[in-house]
């Protein structure tokens, strides 16, 4: 199919910078169903992509997508050239922060080992990118939740100590509580009702 396709189905793209040249290749796409299955006809179209570098004798890659048919061309190729990036960041992901450091035997285990892992990944990468030459416009910007009233880092000097009657651990007994029937004697109490500046906003350590 990719010799039969007309001269002008096919295009010259330039994907990235690489360590001695610009890479680029010629690329044609073409809209397929997959095969060999039954009712193939009914099944939604996908986006086969061929390179077919200047002087190879016939295509040299092939790769299918279901990608929205409406992507650039230039994107599509973007998407099928990224392997490196991915093989670069498993790579890094096993050698700079133990990836392949774990040693259990259960899923949860693994789940849990390999999601704190990519977390401490893309902070290393989100900090790489205020280092020039990324420099610090590449950065992803966060905009930061308000710190509620009263909010005390944690290791800050403590207030001025104040009275806090309802968290007394030994408030004043009142005589006769106990006695009085249909009345419940006063408890030591350790928790008190959020102001109302806390009940939408929640900061933690």
């Amino acid at each position: 199919m990719a010799l039969r396709l007309p001269k002008h189905a096919w295009r010259t793209i330039t994907w990235r910078e690489g360590t001695n040249n610009v890479l680029r290749s010629r690329f044609a796409r073409v809209q397929v169903h997959t095969a060999p299955i039954r009712r193939a006809a009914e099944r939604p179209q996908e986006t086969l992509l061929i390179e077919w570098p200047e002087g190879e004798d016939a295509p040299t890659k092939y790769w299918l997508s279901t990608v929205d048919k409406n992507i650039s061309f230039r994107a599509l190729v973007d998407l099928a050239k990224m392997r490196w990036r991915v093989e670069r960041d498993y790579q890094e992901l096993k050698q700079e922060v133990g990836l392949g450091h774990y040693e259990g035997r259960s899923w949860p285990g693994f789940h849990h080992h390999g999601t704190l892992c990519i977390a401490v990944y893309g902070f290393l990468v989100s900090e790489r990118e205020t280092i020039p030459p990324s420099g610090p416009g590449c950065a992803i910007k966060f905009e930061m939740p308000a710190l509620p009233r009263g909010y005390r880092p944690r290791g800050a000097a403590a207030a001025a100590a104040t009275s806090r009657p309802q968290l007394d651990r030994d408030p004043p007994s009142q005589s006769g509580l106990r006695n009085r029937p249909g009345s419940a004697a006063a408890m030591s109490c350790m928790c008190a009702q959020f102001p109302a500046e806390f009940a939408q906003k929640f900061v933690t350590q």
